[in-house]
């Protein structure tokens, strides 16, 4: 995927957990339909493995210039309780 088609997708996620609209994924034959809380837990998470060092290093939200080569993961969670419509306070700093 281009960096605009993956931008795209996460506007069309960030949309309907805006609105309250329930909203489905598809991967080939698989699919799954979820209907978000009002109020859910987000968790960002960065991790590079370098080839240099052999293992992998977790930073929250930092950038660095390692200048070593190797990959570099970005994952966003989300995540509720099916049978609860709370979790605790969500926070951006």
């Amino acid at each position: 995927m281009t960096t605009a088609e993956v931008a795209e997708y996460l506007r069309t996620v960030a949309d309907r957990l805006e609105s309250g609209e329930e909203f489905t994924l598809e991967s080939g034959s698989e699919s799954v339909t979820l209907t978000p809380p009002s109020r859910i837990e987000f968790e960002v998470e960065v991790e590079r493995e370098t080839s240099d060092s052999g293992g992998s290093g977790e930073i929250e939200l930092e950038t660095s210039d390692s200048g070593g080569s190797g990959e570099i993961e970005l994952e966003f969670e989300l995540e509720w309780d099916e049978n609860a419509d709370s979790t605790g306070d969500l926070t951006i700093e």
